[in-house]
């Protein structure tokens, strides 16, 4: 376990529990649902995965859930893959993220910052226009429902725009950030093969312009099915040849036409880091977020129309998506587009403060950077409206809540939580009922069954097991794409316990209900919470004529950095000198991401595999994380046992 101490780092108070909407909700469920009035939270959790049809009947009727026809009952199948959630009923996503508009339209929808750090407000009239203006000029434009529709774009107020109006016209969303490379964004969309394409002329980010009209070009020769190229001119240049002008479709005062879709009808696609080959294109249903998102943000975030929701993140990473939903409780969100930690690490604090976020949301890593830079937030900063401060991405060390709870707030409440893209939500966290301890999660979400179980399915308390559910969440992947027979979906998740989903976390659920996470089970690289796989780097990196072979890993450290070290198996004659490390950085920096690019660069005698020709990354970062040899790894499954000396060496004289 993370900690001994039995005594919490904050409790809420009487006044705050009677306040949270899941309180309000859990009163309101016995009443009319038969939940436990007794027991609190604990005992509304049990309910939820006991009683799992009841509960999300009522989490539809408490939320006022725009059903256009009616469910015939709320879980036609419950077997995973494969359950079918509210089957009969349709919606629309985009409906509920703008219902706001009808009684508070003058008020801010958007609060949109760039690295002046100063905000500029996007009504939700104003908002709500847009959305019309262009759902409409995409149907001109023969965007039907089904349709994909992309976008290479930073977290900016027209990125909103274009995913509402693509839901609002029962078209699929999916988005990049412009960090990314060509060569990562067409792994992604060359599978979905995108009708339209919403684009940036660059972007800012540390003080500098970033321009990628190259790469848009590379884009477009490399889309065939691409219809339209929408221009945004984010640094002020002219639309390329043939691209549409973003002013020109969203200039019109429309009033949005909402496509009713069937609740499992897909609304986007998300995509996982491309551990083993190319990138799973996960796809979510619009019924499963709206009714998932409904229930995280406004239960167990506690968002309301009065408050206003912050989280740095991209548009390449789930919680941009979950961000975005924060619109479905009718609440201001907060869009930051710029680097975490310019012009100081401060950066995020300041927003915080000049947007009077109520909800302010980060990476654990950017907790730990502030910690380790002397950041002193509550001295340097008004943060008197946040009332939480949320983690995600890795989990926050002990250290980590003990600085926010005395750099911050003493009363703040810490909500660590942890999820995945896979389900584009939280199996457990923020609980605003419930007292934080430090260095654990809260609970279990509900209507999420989580449990830690043995290699041979036994539930486990107390122990560190792996990470499953053991019933069907709404916004599960409907599937995957390109995955006709189901497959490498079953394969993803379903394959070693089956029926139940197994996530690739190793967790420890705690005797009094908290919960603790240890990091990935897989060999998932994660920086800052943007998820890239070890594939990526190698297609990168191989290229270069010096490199035979390569092996990277990501390992979560005890202060809560992650070290990220690349191996390298050098070519006949070539040398790991100054030079060609700068060339395999300026690769990985340029093709990838800046973000992954390693921390070390370690020239070894060679990369050891399965007997199938697979790296074995999983038990080289079990090595290097100081598990013994014959713990790490099965023999009798590696090609040349000799090789793991070097990486068992190296382990000895990093510990």
């Amino acid at each position: 376990m993370s900690t001994d101490s039995p005594q919490p780092l904050w409790q809420p108070d009487p006044d705050r529990i009677a306040r949270a909407r899941i309180t309000r909700f859990h009163a309101w469920a016995a009443e009319h649902h038969r939940a436990p009035a007794e027991g609190g939270y604990a005992a509304l959790q049990r309910w939820s995965v006991d009683e799992l049809e009841t509960f999300w009947k009522a989490v539809a009727e408490w939320f006022d859930v725009r059903f256009s026809t009616p469910y015939a009952r709320v879980l036609g199948n419950r077997s995973m893959p494969g359950a079918q959630w509210f089957p009969g009923a349709t919606v629309n996503y985009a409906e509920h993220a703008l219902r706001a508009a009808d009684t508070r339209a003058d008020e801010p929808a958007l609060l949109y910052v760039d690295e002046t750090h100063e905000p500029s407000p996007v009504t939700w009239a104003e908002l709500r226009r847009q959305v019309g203006s262009l759902a409409a000029e995409l149907r001109a434009l023969g965007v039907r429902p089904g349709d994909r529709v992309s976008g290479y774009l930073p977290n900016v107020p027209q990125a909103v725009v274009a995913l509402l109006a693509t839901a609002a016209v029962g078209a699929v969303w999916t988005s990049c950030a412009p960090d990314f490379g060509a060569r990562s964004v067409l792994d992604r969309f060359q599978q979905v093969e995108p009708v339209v394409l919403f684009t940036v002329d660059g972007y800012r980010y540390g003080g500098k312009e970033h321009d990628r009209r190259e790469i848009v070009a590379e884009l477009r020769r490399e889309l065939p099915t691409l219809r339209a190229v929408v221009h945004i001119p984010l640094l002020g240049t002219e639309a390329p040849e043939g691209a549409l002008e973003w002013s020109a479709l969203t200039s019109a005062d429309t009033a949005p036409d909402f496509e009713q879709v069937p609740f499992d009808h897909p609304l986007w696609v998300l995509y996982s880091s491309g551990t083993t080959g190319l990138p799973k294109a996960i796809v979510q249903s619009q019924g499963g977020i709206l009714v998932e998102h409904l229930k995280q943000l406004g239960l167990h975030c506690d968002l309301g129309p009065e408050d206003r929701f912050f989280w740095y993140t991209s548009t390449g990473w789930m919680m941009w998506n979950f961000l975005v939903s924060g619109l479905l409780t009718g609440t201001t969100i907060v869009l930051y587009d710029g680097s975490p930690g310019y012009p100081d690490t401060g950066a995020q604090w300041r927003i915080a403060e000049r947007t009077e976020a109520t909800l302010y949301g980060t990476s654990a890593a950017y907790v730990m950077a502030c910690r380790k830079a002397g950041v002193h937030p509550s001295r340097d900063f008004d943060l008197s409206s946040v009332q939480c401060v949320a983690t995600t991405g890795s989990p926050l060390p002990p250290d980590g809540f003990r600085w926010l709870h005395d750099e911050v707030r003493e009363n703040l409440w810490i909500a660590s939580v942890s999820g995945g893209t896979d389900v584009c939500s939280c199996f457990a966290g923020a609980v605003p009922i419930l007292p934080v301890h430090v260095g654990e999660l809260q609970a279990p979400c509900l209507g999420t069954d989580l449990q830690s179980w043995d290699p041979s399915g036994n539930p486990l308390v107390d122990e560190v097991g792996e990470l499953v559910v053991t019933n069907p969440m709404p916004s599960m992947p409907i599937h995957f794409w390109n995955d006709p027979d189901g497959s490498r979906y079953h394969d993803s998740y379903f394959d070693t316990y089956p029926g139940v989903w197994r996530h690739g976390d190793w967790i420890t659920v705690a005797s009094r209900g908290s919960v603790v996470i240890h990091g990935r089970s897989d060999s998932t690289l994660n920086r800052q919470g943007v998820r890239m796989g070890s594939a990526d780097i190698y297609e990168a990196v191989e290229r270069l004529p010096e490199i035979k072979e390569s092996l990277v890993i990501g390992i979560e450290q005890p202060d809560g950095g992650y070290w990220m070290p690349l191996f390298v198996h050098l070519a006949p004659g070539a040398v790991l000198d100054e030079a060609l490390l700068n060339r395999i950085k300026q690769t990985i920096r340029e093709q990838l991401s800046p973000r992954h690019v390693p921390d070390e660069i370690i020239e070894v005698p060679g990369v050891p595999h399965t007997l199938t020709g697979k790296r074995i990354e999983v038990p080289v970062k079990r090595l290097l994380q100081g598990t013994p040899l014959e713990k790490a790894v099965n023999p009798g499954s590696i090609d040349n046992l000799d090789l793991l000396s070097f990486y068992e060496d190296l382990a000895r004289k990093r510990a």
